[in-house]
């Protein structure tokens, strides 16, 4: 989303419910900003042929022709795992074209989604992929362990696509002063794809002088760029406060930064971040 032209929207997609979603966010962002789509799936290792040496476990009358057979059949199997992924890549290609985008070209890797990710995303304005992937347990509510790791890792703002798309109009930034929701704040300011929607910034805890500063000071930097922004301070918790009033207002969107103000430095994903993005029904734009 920064605003050199031939930046692209990187939408990662698999066979997961997610898939269509994150088609559909990406041809969004495309018709707003002009942005190319480039859709990715990654052939992950565990799909990879089985390599495991089983000479020693046969016989050795039967050894040559079954060492034969099993080269054959992970052959086989490599092919209908490649062919399974360009079809997964010609249906997202379709869905994303059906929804107005014209630029869309597609990628099909090998390998680890992470380092697959980084080769590409010196080129990517924004990253767009499923709350959880096709191997994820609904029944607990986990988050995709890909995506986190995309999270931690990138460098550009990560879209966390919702279940379902659905048209968005509002946008809340959670504010809290940091690094992370400053740059928020700056990006939103000089990114076309906000151009036009509702923008409320809002901080969750206690109506300070410093806070109702940083509010201000955020309101008119979103102001100077043509953005009409109101601000807020809740009172509770964050992930509670947040989360219901992205609900109770109706906010098609929330923006806030992948780690909070007084995070040590970790690996880990903030905790209030882990619990917006696994309980919110809409996207989640995380920056670092």
């Amino acid at each position: 989303m920064s605003e050199a032209p031939m930046d692209k929207i990187i939408a990662l997609v698999d066979g997961s419910v997610y898939a269509a979603s994150v088609c559909e966010h990406a041809a969004w962002i495309a018709g707003r900003t002009g942005a190319p789509v480039e859709l990715l799936h990654v052939l992950g290792r565990r799909e990879a042929p089985a390599t495991q040496d089983l000479s020693g476990s046969i016989r050795l009358g039967a050894r040559s022709s079954l060492l034969a057979e099993l080269a054959a059949l992970d052959e086989q199997r490599a092919k209908l795992i490649s062919h399974r992924g360009r079809e997964i890549l010609d249906d997202a290609r379709a869905l994303v074209a059906a929804q107005g985008a014209v630029e869309i070209t597609t990628r099909l890797r090998h390998g680890d989604l992470v380092e697959a990710v980084s080769e590409v995303e010196a080129q990517a304005r924004v990253i767009v992929i499923g709350k959880r992937g096709e191997a994820a347990d609904f029944a607990k509510g986990h988050l995709g362990s890909n995506m986190e790791r995309i999270v931690r890792a990138s460098h550009k703002p990560v879209m966390v696509a919702s279940r379902a798309f659905r048209p968005i109009d509002k946008v809340l930034v959670a504010y809290d002063g940091g690094a992370s929701a400053m740059k928020a704040v700056d990006h939103i300011a000089r990114s076309p794809l906000f151009k036009g929607l509702r923008v409320e910034v809002v901080t969750v805890g206690s109506e300070t002088a410093e806070v109702t500063k940083g509010l201000s000071d955020a309101k008119a930097m979103l102001r100077s760029a043509g953005i009409m922004a109101d601000t807020r301070v809740l009172p509770g918790q964050p992930d509670k406060a947040l989360g219901g009033y992205v609900d109770e207002a109706g906010f098609g969107m929330l923006v806030m930064g992948a780690y909070g103000h007084s995070r040590i430095r970790s690996l880990i994903i903030g905790s209030t971040t882990t619990e917006m993005v696994r309980s919110c029904k809409v996207p989640v734009v995380l920056m670092r």
